[in-house]
């Protein structure tokens, strides 16, 4: 039996090296019983039923950062033999691996034992899973997608103008993660206006160009279109476009090449690595493209290489879909669908690619490539490579936000999962552009923002810290002077609530922000509506239906990319 000296010191090794986060998910098939000899120790064995079991947990709390086939993106590789560059599990052993799992570690993974997420004997068994070869990626047809496809109110059959007199625009979709549901919240009134079962683990919700639908997709895969016009929204179609998914957007072109908005949507795929473009008023699934290829760097061919942020061009009839184990942004134009594969602009810029967000003109893409600490500009009009800027650790910024500073004119800023860090980049063109003019340290000790945001009419930036290994710090908003960048205020879940605060979402109007007291799902959530002028908590939303909220996406904002 190996000395747990041996493990222990094994652990600051990997606390030394490893700056990531763990929160994502990916889908694989039951398989038989496997065994693998680790070191001295005995064989690490798991039955069929004990398989099955882990392969779930890694799905719903692991891949999205680690990656089906375990090689690594967001977080190092999980390979029972190692990479080269992060040690193996093999070798990390059982105990190890449980104690990482259980506690976390600074740079953003998640301590899902102290959470409560996970149990010390589930977290003993990933620990066994890990060491064991990964499977392998389950494949998917366009057959399977049309099977998936379902209508059940078709377009002839639905409102013709709004049926209800709510101020629909001012919406708040609401993803309630563990329960598979989404809840319609009407922004003027904090009253639930619908909760409607979308699937498992929803990521986020899109607009529709004017507004009118919601199109959410979950960790499932499964895309789901939502009517906001009747007295009470509901679902009207969907379809399952991926085993494992975290993108989805709409056309919004409209100029001398045609009127596109509303035309078509695209779904990413994590699992399999591709995308799926569909009708956006029925889903109805039309072209299947893979993006399996070549690293930007190595030349290796990777079958997995997942879609990751997709946006749509108001200037252009383009999807920028970013592929995140290759480093590629490829630049989509679906003005001719039929060969939409040959339309394809493919920009090699870093790795791995994450989340993003426009610039104020709409006009350039900034986007985290966050396993090395750089946010690529993409010049979208021109369909080229911009810029690529060293940021902090690990930049998570969702979308980002644009503010304007009195000395740099317009900025983008992204937070940092590795480190307590907000990176504001000028934009306008002139001789600070591109450049991270502003580098806000935040109070305490590590990162953990997931996101950040502003609006037009604020003069406030507000910045969570959900994945902060901290318990105090994760509960806290940090609110900055947009022209100062200093801190102004700091804003807390209320202490009655075992919840973190998560996602930030203004109104409408811009006087208000939304966030999202963020629990287990069998304790108390709540939503938090603060003013954005007082920085007063102005209303707690509660009840039975609020189950682990997360993500929160106004139908306006969305609609128009205001962040």
């Amino acid at each position: 039996m190996r000395n747990s000296t041996v493990s222990l010191w094994m652990v600051m090794l990997l606390l030394g090296v490893y700056l990531a986060g763990c929160k994502g998910d990916s889908q694989q098939k039951a398989a038989e019983p496997e065994t693998e000899e680790v070191g001295s120790e005995p064989a690490v064995t798991l039955t069929s039923e004990e398989m099955a079991r882990a392969k779930q947990i890694y799905f719903n709390l692991c891949a999205g950062c680690h990656g089906a086939t375990r090689r690594g993106a967001t977080g190092p590789s999980l390979l029972p033999d190692g990479d080269g560059k992060f040690p193996a599990t093999k070798e990390l052993g059982t105990e190890a691996l449980t104690h990482i799992i259980m506690n976390g570690l600074p740079g953003g993974m998640p301590d899902w034992g102290k959470q409560g997420v996970l149990t010390e004997e589930e977290a003993k068994l990933m620990a066994k899973y890990l060491q064991l070869p990964p499977p392998p990626i389950p494949q998917m047809t366009m057959e399977d997608v049309r099977k998936s496809w379902k209508v059940y109110v078709p377009v002839e059959a639905r409102p013709t103008r709004p049926e209800t007199q709510r101020n629909w625009k001012n919406y708040m979709g609401v993803i309630l993660r563990d329960a598979g549901k989404v809840a319609i919240i009407d922004g003027d009134t904090k009253e639930p206006v619908a909760v409607l079962n979308t699937g498992f683990a929803v990521h986020i919700l899109r607009s529709s160009s004017s507004g009118r639908y919601f199109y959410s997709i979950g960790r499932d895969g499964k895309v789901t279109l939502i009517d906001l016009w009747p007295e009470k929204p509901q679902i009207v179609a969907e379809v399952k476009t991926a085993f494992d998914a975290r993108s989805v957007e709409v056309s919004k072109y409209k100029g001398p090449q045609g009127d596109f908005r509303d035309k078509y949507i695209i779904a990413g795929g994590y699992v399999p690595s591709h995308f799926v473009v569909c009708d956006a008023m029925t889903l109805e699934p039309l072209k299947m493209v893979s993006t399996k290829g070549k690293v930007l760097d190595t030349g290796e061919y990777l079958e997995e290489a997942r879609v990751a942020s997709i946006v749509a061009s108001h200037h252009d009839p383009l999807w920028v879909v970013n592929v995140k184990e290759t480093g590629m942004v490829w630049l989509v134009d679906y003005s001719d669908l039929d060969n939409i594969e040959q339309n394809i602009t493919k920009i090699p810029t870093a790795r791995f690619l994450h989340d993003g967000g426009w610039d104020h003109s709409g006009k350039y893409f900034l986007v985290a490539a966050n396993a090395e600490n750089k946010i690529v500009v993409i010049d979208v009009p021109n369909k080229k490579l911009e810029k690529i800027i060293e940021v902090g650790t690990k930049p998570h910024p969702g979308r980002g936000t644009n503010i304007q500073h009195p000395k740099y004119g317009h900025l983008w800023l992204t937070g940092h999962i590795g480190e307590g860090l907000v990176a504001a980049i000028a934009t306008d063109p002139g001789p600070h552009q591109w450049e991270v003019v502003e580098n806000v340290r935040m109070p305490g000790v590590g990162g953990g923002t997931l996101f950040i945001k502003s609006h037009p009419k604020s003069k406030h930036v507000w910045v969570d810290r959900p994945l902060n290994t901290n318990e105090d710090l994760q509960r806290t908003i940090y609110v900055y002077d947009a022209a100062t960048m200093e801190l102004k205020k700091t804003l807390r879940v209320p202490d009655r609530y075992k919840a973190r605060a998560v996602h930030l979402e203004y109104n409408k109007n811009g006087d208000e922000v939304w966030v999202s007291g963020w629990a287990k799902k069998d304790d108390e959530s709540v939503l938090l509506v603060f003013d954005d002028k007082t920085l007063e908590l102005k209303k707690e939303i509660t009840g039975d239906w609020l189950v682990t909220p997360t993500g929160k996406f106004n139908v306006y904002n969305t609609a128009h990319d205001i962040y």
